[in-house]
Parts: C-alpha cells; sequence; structure tokens
C-alpha cells in the first residue's frame, strides 16, 4: 500500500497524508475509536484504487491530487470535529482484477470508505464488492450505467453520465452543424461499450444510423486497423470512447490521412493528458465535461480548488480530473461535518449516506448536487470544451 501519491513533473511522490504516514496494517480496532470501521479518535480513513501507472497513470494521480487537496484543505481546519482525514492507495493500473484485489484488502484493512476510483472496466468488478460489504463506493471516475441503479445506496456519483455526455455530443453535431454522418471509435470493454450505447441511443432518437465503428484494446494504442475501418465509412464526426494515450494516437493518424472529420471525447480522456499527448496538432478537438472550467475562478469552488492543489503540490496545474477529484473530496468534508456534531457520536456510514438523500439540492460553491433515495448520481451537468490556439476552452456551440 502507498501513501498519496501526487502527480509532480512527470513522476509520482510519496506524501504523507497530514500528520503522520498510514499503513496498511491495523486501521481497524485502534483504541479510542468507535462508530465504524475507518473511525478513529483522531482520523477518518479513506482507500482509493485507482491507475497510478500504466496508461491511465494521470487519470489515478490527477484524481489522488484532488482527494487528497481537498481531505488536506479540511485537516487544515479541524477536519472533522478535530479527526483528521487520511487517504491509502493501492495501484490497479486500470486492470479489473488488481481492482477486485485491491478492493477486498482496503475493505479487510477498514477503510471507512472507497473514493476516486478511475475507470468503467475496474469500477464494474468493485463497487459490488463495497456494496456487500456496506462501504461506500464515492466518486468513481465514470460515467457508466451500471453505477447508476436505483438499488445502489452504497454507491454515490458525483458527475454526469456517459448517456447524458454521448447525448449532447449527438445533440450540438446535428443542431449546430447538421451533420448526420457520425461514427464512434471506442476501447472494446465495459468503458467503450458504455459510450457506444450513448451514441447508439442518442443516433436512435434522432433516426440516424451509425455509419462507422472501430475499436482498440485497453491499456494499448493499436488505433490503425480502426482507423482504416472508420474511414471506409466517410464520417463527418467521430465520437471516441477511450483514454488519452490511444485517443491522441488515433487523431493524429487521422490528420497524417487527410481526414477532415470532427472528433469528440467524453470526459474519462483526460483533456489536459489529451492535450499534451497531441502537442500542438490538436486544434478544433471537442471534449464534453462533466465539472466547471478548472481556471474560472469566478467560480467560489473552482477558486478554492486551485489553492488546495497548490498547497499539495506547488507546480500543479488545473485540470479536469483533479477537479473532479476535488469536488469528490469537497463532497465528503460537507456530507461528514454535516451529518456529524462536535463532540457528539463519531461518524457513521448510514448517517453519512443519509445526509445526502435527506439533504436536497446542496451547492458546493457555484457547483449544485442532488440526490434521492433511487437516485444516486449528485449532478447532470455535462460542458463543452474545445482545443483552440493550443489550449481548451469553453464553448457554448460546435462550429466547423
Amino acid at each position: 500500500m502507498k501513501v498519496s501519491p501526487v502527480r509532480a513533473g512527470f513522476r509520482i511522490v510519496v506524501v504523507a497524508v497530514g500528520a503522520c504516514a498510514m499503513s496498511a496494517p491495523g486501521l481497524r480496532g485502534q483504541e479510542g475509536g468507535g462508530g465504524g470501521d475507518g473511525v478513529f479518535a483522531d482520523s477518518i480513513v479513506f482507500g482509493q484504487s485507482a491507475a497510478f501507472s500504466g496508461f491511465a497513470v494521470d487519470l489515478g494521480t490527477n484524481m489522488h491530487l484532488g482527494v487528497l487537496a481537498a481531505f488536506e484543505e479540511a485537516n487544515r481546519t479541524g477536519g472533522i470535529h478535530g479527526r483528521a482525514l487520511r487517504l491509502v492507495t493501492e495501484d490497479d493500473r486500470y486492470e479489473g482484477e488488481l481492482a477486485i484485489a485491491n478492493t477486498r484488502k482496503l475493505i479487510a484493512d477498514g477503510v471507512f470508505a472507497l473514493i476516486g476510483a478511475v475507470g468503467t472496466p475496474t469500477s464494474r468488478v468493485a463497487w459490488g464488492i463495497a456494496s456487500d460489504a456496506r462501504v461506500p463506493y464515492i466518486g468513481a471516475f465514470t460515467g457508466a450505467g451500471l453505477l447508476r441503479g436505483p438499488d445502489q445506496r452504497y454507491v454515490v456519483n458525483l458527475r454526469a453520465s456517459y448517456i447524458q455526455e454521448t447525448e449532447e455530443m449527438v445533440k450540438r453535431l446535428t443542431e449546430d452543424l447538421g451533420f448526420s454522418r457520425i461514427a464512434i471509435f471506442y476501447q472494446d470493454d465495459s468503458y467503450g461499450k458504455a459510450g457506444l450505447t450513448g451514441v447508439l441511443q442518442a443516433l436512435d432518437k434522432r433516426d440516424l444510423p451509425l455509419v462507422g465503428q472501430g475499436t482498440y484494446v485497453r491499456n494499448t494504442a493499436a488505433v490503425k486497423r480502426a482507423l482504416l475501418d472508420i474511414r471506409e465509412s466517410d464520417p463527418e464526426a467521430i465520437i471516441t470512447i477511450g483514454a488519452y494515450r490511444a485517443a491522441a494516437r488515433f487523431i493524429l493518424w487521422a490528420k497524417r490521412l487527410g481526414m477532415r472529420a470532427m472528433h469528440l471525447n467524453v470526459s474519462f480522456v483526460g483533456s489536459n493528458s489529451l492535450l499534451n499527448e497531441l502537442g500542438g496538432n490538436g486544434d478544433g478537438v471537442v471534449v464534453t465535461q462533466v465539472v466547471p472550467f478548472p481556471r474560472d475562478t469566478d467560480i467560489p469552488v473552482v477558486r478554492d480548488y486551485q489553492a488546495a492543489i497548490r498547497q499539495v503540490d506547488p507546480s500543479a496545474q488545473p485540470g479536469f480530473v483533479s477537479l473532479e477529484g476535488y469536488l469528490a473530496g469537497r463532497l465528503v468534508v460537507e456530507a461528514l461535518r454535516a451529518s456529524t456534531e462536535p463532540g457528539g457520536p463519531p461518524p457513521t456510514r448510514e448517517a453519512f449516506l443519509q445526509w445526502l438523500v435527506d439533504v436536497g439540492p446542496y451547492d458546493l460553491g457555484g457547483f449544485e448536487i442532488e440526490y434521492g433515495p433511487s437516485d444516486n448520481q449528485g449532478s447532470d451537468r455535462v460542458f463543452l470544451t474545445a482545443i483552440q490556439e493550443g489550449r481548451f476552452v469553453p464553448i457554448t456551440r460546435l462550429q466547423r
């Protein structure tokens, strides 16, 4: 188990959370604790299994940066009524089998909840393990429908779904540009198929066919065969459901081959990482987002986020992924503070979850969320961004 890996330049460094580094043994049953697993006299311990190496490393380290920044921000003002928030981590490399082992280990070690998982294939196999143990599974970096069932009490989603992101894409392509020839490039697993379902649903709604499709294998950048297959369909736009390295390779090869199709990506792609992979060749690429623009300091929670990540890593640059992690961490902080009383009984998982259901619409500082008895998704917001002159900018409509 590692403690708090944070992206600093191009390496992962280890940072102690709060005053001490947590280790795997002994999280459960510490003297002076009480009120539930992961709750101690001086701390509340959370676990994160995510990609801290491999093809999705930037997503895991940035989600971690955001969660850690929110926790450390709270700890500087007394934590949760005197209990500091701690975070322990395991690397699953964006692979399901490792996510299973990590989830079981973190639960056995006695964390209060799991937070900031990365991806559909990992969440697909991990959420049920957590739910069976009645351990909250919070703020996973995925919009897949498999985490959005009416009876998934222990799953707490922050973001809009892939269905909502792909609906916004198809709506804008058809209404803003009049496009009707839309293809899809997707990762051949549960993540890619969740996006494919969304695209097909949005096209069916408009009586439009999917003109072409191609796939690639997770944790690779083997995209050429899919590109050649899609090129045969002569699409006006290509929606990508993938991670940043494969998506960038696909876009760069499409440009080399002279394809003029517009490229759109869902939020999971990792916008800052995609921009870096594309170099100076990304202008016109569109990404739907599920959190506000991370440089818009007119939004109070974004202003707080920027200050918080730089307390953890002074070199950190604002980005959509770390902002999503921060919002998940901020949600945890505010729910724990509101669902417990100073000097009262220690926090419990059930009280935490019930507060989310009962509170109604809640403003995190310019980003509103709302849960309900059969609604475990906090936000339905989808935002449009595009690369212009080598940087991401917010947009309100698509343009040729």
